[in-house]
This record gives structure tokens, C-alpha cells and sequence, in this order.
């Protein structure tokens, strides 16, 4: 009876919110059917995320993030990583549901932003929109990273907002930002991290801000001073985030009105001066990061001494000098993170002694010194540390930390020993990383059981370490061990294996390969450049399926790329440069290979035209090997060259855990003038230098329209260089040099604005060189072309000049020598990877998805970045 009560009362869905659902749908992609039950002859109180109000049935709630992050799941940030989300026009219809209270529409992929509506005329239509939007409470649109927003007065009619997420959108450098979201009375939390944002208005005194908690404007390009309204707030402020940005003043000297901060995150900028004291004076810090900054001087005592209120009571009670728990609970810091400064004077247990809550701590300075009492407990257990640049020995203290799960020391010269006490001391770590230190230590015989290891640069030496089957991430880098990697593969053959990331590049190691790899069928990326490795890739490397990347650069290698690897049908990066590998290039590779580098080794033939199937492909480097024939014409196929958007073309992949996640980017190394340059955006480059090829540069390379390196020198083209070179207006280095090329050198080359490098020496190149900043920087890019005249040459063009009346060049114009110019230009690419880590970052970075975010300080790391984040407190 009660049943059928219950069924007979239902509350169906508003018929206009449903139309306006519909509406809103039809501009939309939906990839993964994710708005398959938003059908008419379904309620759409039952729709995939959407909620009613149980009496008036109008939708309340609209609820459709993309989720793109799966426990123990390899993500791969790549063009495919939003594939399945919700695309299209985002439209303001939405605000036509008047209930509306609750929009999040995060992490997925629109386009554009339509502002007015479809179900009414549109003159005055968008104000009215906005009126009657004034439920909406929480409004979240972050990680539509194509996303362009030109303004946003939109947002200040929406007078009931509480919750506002842009983060990761594009918002246009010159917005109006400040003034509209000032205008929402209601407004508790502002994320506008990752939005490219310039302006602070750094000279505006007062915000009118009268309920703001949070403010994140983390990851713009702000570049002016610390600006006067975010010291003169009146609302109680609990948490500022203004990380990685160039913001380059001091703090104030006095303390500004921020007594309800509890969180206070300035890291990555180029603050400077003291740290104030009053930073030890707010009573409600629990998390201060000024890390990786330019702060001077000494550590103020104040940060770990008593706050103000506790040595008040201290005076006024003879306690002895005892001090109550309760209220050394009164200073709440949790996190503090003041590494990467140039501090100077001396850290001792008087900065940290009464910080009871303490659980993350990072500090580092090359000027600092560490002067612990060795009998000192302190009294806090920490998670998560990381120090630097210690000297003699690591502090006693570090040892009482019975609940650490994260460790970071680099850049120091303290001893270890002994090192079975610090290896026994690691095991009840997830996360272990030592980079740059002087540990000189055998590892033969020491078991590592971190889910990621992280030991470069230590010069550790004897065997390779074993290892638990719980390792994730092995990254042994630059160190000096030595012997077979068969220690490694072919032990623990009954246990399941999880590493993904195996780096043992930069050794001494041995031997071949070994077969053993059907037992690590896990792995995501592998590399073992520059070690003694030889022998013939092993057929089992076919067997794993998940791997994306392969690093063998710089070996000894020999025989043909096993067939097998055609079975890695995700193989992203296949490095197999400076080898003495033979054989035909490889005509079987996957549809996602982004990167060929198959440099300085013994393949012969002809460059296959099943390359120009491979639309992925964004780097092609067949340079100093055997190959023969005329360049495909079906190059111009390759699409991912016409593009050069490489911001959102990374090699990158996080790594997603219980507890842990793992960002992982590669960067390329591109050789110009001899050096090795890392760049960490993708390049969109061909080498195909010295080798034998011939023919003439097909006309297709001109439709590469993002094209940016390429190198052609060295080999046998003849003919002209097309007129529709020019076409390739990203160009930045272009090496023909030393082939049989003729003709004028064309026109069009003068508008390569990005143009950085240009060889053209040794061809058969004539006439007037033409006018253009870039073709005229130096005479070493035409010499050894007789016919050529005009600056930067000496030789001047006459006024008349007809190209088919050449003059003939003196024999002494040519260096009988044969001056070995070609080797200022050698262009050929490599693969590199960069080593590197963004260290225990805490809760401040919850696994930062933002393109920006990723990858604005790399140039402060080098190798590979790592963010790590934790359940517990995050990294």
C-alpha cells in the first residue's frame, strides 16, 4: 500500500528544464555516450548528473566532470587524454534553470563559450540570463584547458555564488578579472589558477572582497610586486595560493590584517628579503610554502619558537619552563617549506622545537648550517621532508621518524654511513629520493621496497640493487654501477611485478639484455641509454603491451629491430640512436608513435613510405646511416607536422596509485652548433642528415606546416630548394648544407621570423642573397657557394646581375682544405629525458592536471618531473 502511495506521488522533472537540457546537449560531443540517458521519454530527474528538487521537481544540481584518473591505471596525458569527455559549445542556456544551484562541468574538453541563448531573442537576453541564474551557488568549469573565455562581467550577476573554479581556462590577457568577481558578495572560494592571467593590479589598495576564504591565482604570469589589497583585506582569509608565478617583491615588514590565514602558499617566484617574524605570530598557520624563491638571511626563530599568546601565558605562570601540551597545541604549522632560498646563519632545533604538529618539512640552502643537538627528540613525527646541501652527517633526529613516508636529501656531501642503518631505516618509506649526493655506496646487496626510488646522480656503485615487487618507479640514473641487468629481470620470477619506470641510464652496465622481460609485462618506460649493453634486442621486449616508451641510445647493440616490437602497439617513443643496429627501418610501427630516433646506426634501403601512414608522428631522425633513395613525397601526410601546438603535445603520463600519483614528462635534446639543448615542448623536426639520399627536397615537406628542424645536409639532393619553403613559417633551424643544390635561394625564406639556425653552405646556391634579418647573421651559413653575393658576404652583387651570366669564382676563393663548416651545424636530434623531480611538493599540489602548471618551471629541473601525491596529505 505504502508502494504504491510512494509511486503515485513522484515528483517528475520540470518540462522547461528538461527542453533547456536537451538545448544544451544538442551543442555537445559526447564521445563516450556519457549523456546517453538524456532522452525525452526518460525523466530527467534520472538523467546521468543531474538532481531535482524533491517537491518542484526543477533540476537543482547538474553534476558532469570528465574523469580521466583511475586507481593503479596509467594515464596518459596525451592528445587522446580527453578523447572520451564532453566537447563542443559550452552554452549559457544552462542559466535558463532557474534552481540551478550546483554546475560542475570540470576537466573536459570545450571549445568555445556561448553567451546568449537560443531559446529567446537575444537583444537583452544575456543580463536576463544572468538574473534569473541567482540559485547558483557553486560553479566549477576548471581543466577545459581550450577553453577561451574574452570576459567575464557575466560572472558578477550570478550575486549568489559561493564556489567559483575556472582554474586552467583560458582567460584573455587583458580581462577585467578583479572587479567582477569582487561584485559577488556571497563568494568564498576564487580559483583562477592556470587561467595565463597578467595583471594583479599591483597599486590597488583595497579588494572588495567581503567573504573570501580561499584565493587561488596559482600558475598565472602575475610579474609585478605582491599587490596592496591582498595585505588589506577585511574578510577572514584562511587560505592564499600565489605559487609559480614571477612575482618579485618582499613580504611586508609589518603584519598585514591576515590573523584567519591558515594556509599561505608563495612558492615558486622570486620573492626576496627577509622572512618576517610575524609569520610565527599567526595563531592559526597551519601550512607556509616559500619555497624556491630568493629569501635572505636567517631562519626567524619565531617560526618554531612559541607563539605571542603562549609566551604571554608563559610570563604570567611559573611553569618552570614546562610547557603544557595543550597549549603547545596552540601552534598548528603542519607544513613548512622553506627550501630552495638562500638562507643564511644557522637551523638548529631552537626553529623547530615547539612545532608539535609538524608532518611536512623541506629546507635547503648551499649558506645554511645545520647545527642539531645528535641527542635531540623532536616533538613531532613527521610524513614527509626534504633537506639539501648538508654537510659531515645526516641529523640524528631524522632517525626518531617513525612514521615517514617521504623522503627527499640532495645536493650534500654528508655522510651516510652507516649505510646499512640508512638503507634499514628506507623500508618503511613509500617515497625515497637522493639526488646529487656523495654516497658512494655498493648496492649490491641492498633491497629496495619504496614504491618509487629515486636515487640519481649518487655515485652508487657495484651491482644493481634488488628490488620488492611493490616498486613503481626505479630511476638509478647517472650513477657508476656496473654488471648484468639479468640481476634485476630474472629474479623474483614467482611474484607479480608493478614497475612501470625502469631508468638505469648514464652506467657502467653490461652484458646483453637477457630475455626475461615476459615478467615485466607492467612497464610503461625503459631506459638504459648510454651504458655497455650489447648483443640483439631480445624478441621478448614484444611482449609488453603497455610500454610507451624505449630508451637503448648510446649502447652496442647490434642485428635488426626484433619484429616483435610490432606488438607494442602503444610504443610512443622508440630511441634506438648511436647503436650498431642493420636491416631496413622498421615498416611495422604503431599508429601512435610520436617519435623515431634511429640516428648513427647501419639501417640501409629506402626510407619507406609506410612512415607517411604514421599521422603521430612528430619527430623523424634517420640521420648518419646508410640509407639511400629520395625522400617520400608522402611525407606531407603526417598531420601531426602540420600542427605545432606543442604545449598540449607532451610526452608526458601520470602514474595513479592508493596513496601516490606520478608525473612523468620527457623533453627532447636538439643539436644545434654542436650542443645539446633540451627542449622541453615538442618539436615538430625531420633529420635525415648523412645518409646517401638523392633526388630533389619533394615539394610535400612544404606542406608540413609546423614543421620547426630540419636537416637535410649531407647527402646528394639536386635541384632547387622550392619556392614554397617559405610556407613553413615555424621554422627554426634549416641545415641543406653540403649537397648539390642550385639555384637562387628563394625569396620566400625571408619571412622565417623564428628562424634561429640556417646552413646552406657547400651547394651550388647563386645570386643575390635575400634581404631578411634572419638569412643575413652570419657568412659561415653560404660559404663554399661560388655564386652567391649580397651581405652578409663580402663579395657584392653588381647592379645588373644576370643570373645566367655566373662569374667564375678565383680558385683561391675555396679553401683547398675543405673547411669542415658542416660540423657548426650539425642539427641531428636526440632523444633525451630530462632528470629531474619536483620534490614533496604536500598538500599543496593534488595531482595538478593544468598543461601550464606542468611544465612553466622545467627549466628549473632537468630530465624527467615527478609530483607525487599523497591520501594522506598530498604531494
Amino acid at each position: 500500500m505504502s508502494g504504491s502511495v510512494m509511486s503515485n506521488s513522484k515528483i517528475h522533472c520540470n518540462k522547461k528544464d528538461m527542453n533547456t537540457l536537451l538545448l544544451f546537449k544538442q551543442g555537445l560531443t559526447d564521445p563516450s555516450g556519457m549523456l546517453s540517458s538524456w532522452i525525452s521519454n526518460l525523466d530527467c530527474c534520472q538523467w546521468t548528473g543531474v538532481k531535482c528538487h524533491n517537491i518542484t521537481g526543477k533540476v537543482t544540481n547538474l553534476h558532469l566532470p570528465c574523469h580521466t584518473n583511475h586507481p593503479k591505471v596509467v594515464d596518459f596525458l596525451d592528445k587522446d587524454h580527453k578523447s572520451h569527455c564532453l566537447t563542443g559549445t559550452l552554452s549559457f542556456s544552462l542559466l535558463e534553470l532557474q534552481s540551478l544551484s550546483y554546475l560542475n562541468l570540470s576537466n573536459n574538453n570545450f571549445k568555445f563559450m556561448q553567451y546568449t541563448s537560443m531559446l529567446t531573442p537575444p537583444i537583452g537576453n544575456f543580463s536576463r540570463l544572468c538574473r534569473n541564474s541567482t540559485n547558483l551557488q557553486y560553479l566549477d568549469l576548471s581543466e577545459n584547458y581550450d577553453l577561451f573565455v574574452d570576459n567575464l562581467h557575466w560572472i558578477s550577476h550570478l550575486t549568489s555564488l559561493q564556489y567559483l573554479n575556472l582554474g586552467g581556462v583560458y582567460l584573455h590577457k587583458d580581462i577585467d578579472w578583479l572587479q567582477p568577481v569582487t561584485m559577488l558578495p556571497s563568494l568564498l572560494e576564487l580559483h583562477l589558477n592556470c587561467c595565463e592571467l597578467e595583471n594583479m593590479y599591483p597599486f590597488l589598495q583595497h579588494a572588495n572582497f567581503t567573504k573570501l576564504q580561499v584565493l587561488n591565482l596559482a600558475d598565472n604570469h602575475f610579474m609585478f610586486e605582491l599587490p596592496n589589497w591582498l595585505f588589506n583585506l577585511s574578510c577572514e582569509i584562511s587560505r592564499i595560493d600565489l605559487s609559480q608565478n614571477q612575482i618579485h617583491s618582499q613580504l611586508p615588514e609589518t603584519q598585514p590584517n591576515l590573523k584567519s590565514l591558515k594556509s599561505l602558499v608563495l612558492c615558486d617566484n622570486i620573492l626576496k628579503g627577509p622572512i618576517p617574524s610575524w609569520l610565527g605570530q599567526l595563531e592559526q598557520l597551519q601550512e607556509l610554502d616559500l619555497s624556491n624563491n630568493f629569501f635572505s638571511g636567517p631562519i626567524p626563530t619565531s617560526l618554531g619558537n612559541l607563539s605571542s599568546l603562549i609566551k604571554l601565558m608563559l610570563e604570567s605562570n611559573d611553569l618552570n619552563g614546562n610547557l603544557p601540551v595543550e597549549l603547545g597545541q596552540l601552534f598548528k604549522l603542519e607544513t613548512l617549506r622553506v627550501s630552495e632560498n638562500p638562507l643564511t646563519g644557522t637551523v638548529s632545533e631552537k626553529n623547530l622545537r615547539s612545532l608539535r604538529n609538524l608532518k611536512n618539512f623541506s629546507l635547503s640552502s648551499p649558506f645554511l648550517i645545520f647545527d642539531f643537538d645528535p641527542k635531540w627528540v623532536p616533538p613531532f613525527q613527521l610524513l614527509n621532508i626534504e633537506l639539501g646541501y648538508l654537510r659531515d652527517k645526516l641529523p640524528a633526529w631524522l632517525f626518531t621518524q617513525s612514521s615517514l613516508k617521504y623522503l627527499t636529501i640532495r645536493d650534500s656531501t654528508a655522510s651516510f654511513e652507516p649505510l646499512d642503518m640508512f638503507w634499514n631505516f628506507t623500508a618503511q618509506l613509500e617515497y625515497i629520493s637522493l639526488e646529487n649526493n656523495t654516497i658512494n655506496g655498493d648496492m649490491s646487496k641492498v633491497f629496495l621496497s619504496s614504491k618509487v626510488v629515486w636515487l640519481v646522480d649518487n655515485n652508487l656503485r657495484g651491482g644493481i640493487p634488488r628490488i620488492s615487487p611493490e616498486v613503481v618507479v626505479l630511476h638509478l640514473r647517472n650513477n657508476s654501477l656496473s654488471g648484468s641487468i639479468s640481476r634485476l629481470l630474472c629474479h623474483n620470477m614467482r611474484h607479480e611485478n608493478n614497475l612501470v619506470y625502469l631508468d638505469m641510464s648514464y652506467n657502467n652496465l653490461s652484458g646483453e639484455l637477457t630475455d626475461c622481460w615476459n615478467n615485466w609485462k607492467s612497464l610503461v618506460l625503459i631506459n638504459l641509454r648510454f651504458n655497455n649493453l650489447t648483443g640483439e634486442i631480445p624478441h621478448s621486449m614484444g611482449s609488453l603491451s603497455n610500454l610507451r616508451f624505449l630508451y637503448l641510445k648510446s649502447n652496442k647493440f647490434f642485428g635488426k629491430v626484433p619484429f616483435s616490437l610490432r606488438n607494442c602497439k602503444n610504443l610512443r617513443i622508440l630511441d634506438l640512436c648511436r647503436n650498431n643496429l642493420s636491416g631496413v627501418i622498421p615498416t611495422w610501427l604503431g599508429q601512435k608513435v610520436e617519435g623515431l630516433e634511429l640516428r648513427s646506426n647501419q639501417f640501409s634501403g629506402h626510407i619507406p613510405t609506410q612512415l607517411c601512414q604514421l599521422r603521430s608522428l612528430m619527430i623523424i631522425n634517420l640521420a648518419s646511416n646508410k640509407l639511400s633513395g629520395a625522400i617520400p613525397n608522402c611525407l606531407r601526410n603526417i598531420t601531426a607536422m602540420v600542427f605545432s601546438n606543442s604545449v598540449t603535445r607532451r610526452f608526458k603520463f601520470t602514474l595513479n596509485y592508493p596513496g601516490l600519483s606520478v608525473y612523468i614528462s620527457c623533453s627532447i635534446q636538439l643539436l644545434i652548433k654542436g650542443n645539446e639543448l633540451p627542449y622541453f615542448d615538442v618539436m615538430n623536426a625531420i633529420d635525415l642528415s648523412s645518409n646517401n639520399l638523392s633526388g630533389s627536397v619533394p615539394l610535400g615537406i612544404c606542406n608540413l606546416t609546423g614543421l620547426q628542424s630540419l636537416n637535410l645536409s649531407h647527402n646528394q639532393f639536386i635541384g632547387t630548394i622550392p619556392d614554397e619553403i617559405g610556407n613553413l613559417k615555424q621554422l627554426e633551424s634549416i641545415d641543406l648544407s653540403s649537397n648539390n643544390l642550385s639555384g637562387k635561394i628563394p625569396q620566400s625564406m625571408s619571412a622565417l621570423h623564428f628562424l634561429g639556425v640556417l646552413n646552406l653552405s657547400f651547394n651550388n646556391f647563386i645570386g643575390k642573397i635575400p634581404a631578411g634579418t634572419q638569412l643575413g647573421s652570419t657568412n659561415l651559413s653560404y660559404i663554399h657557394n661560388p655564386g652567391l653575393c649580397g651581405p652578409p658576404l663580402t663579395k657584392m652583387c653588381p647592379p645588373d646581375e644576370n643570373p645566367n651570366n655566373k662569374k667564375s669564382m678565383r680558385g683561391d676563393d675555396r679553401d683547398d682544405d675543405k673547411f669542415q663548416v658542416h660540423s657548426w651545424f650539425d642539427m641531428g636530434l636526440g632523444m633525451g629525458f630530462a632528470a629531474g623531480f619536483w620534490g614533496l611538493l604536500g598538500t599543496v599540489f593534488f595531482n595538478r592536471k593544468c598543461r601550464h602548471a606542468y611544465f612553466k618551471f622545467l627549466n628549473r629541473i632537468s630530465d624527467f618531473v615527478i609530483q607525487k601525491t599523497n591520501s594522506i596529505t598530498g604531494m
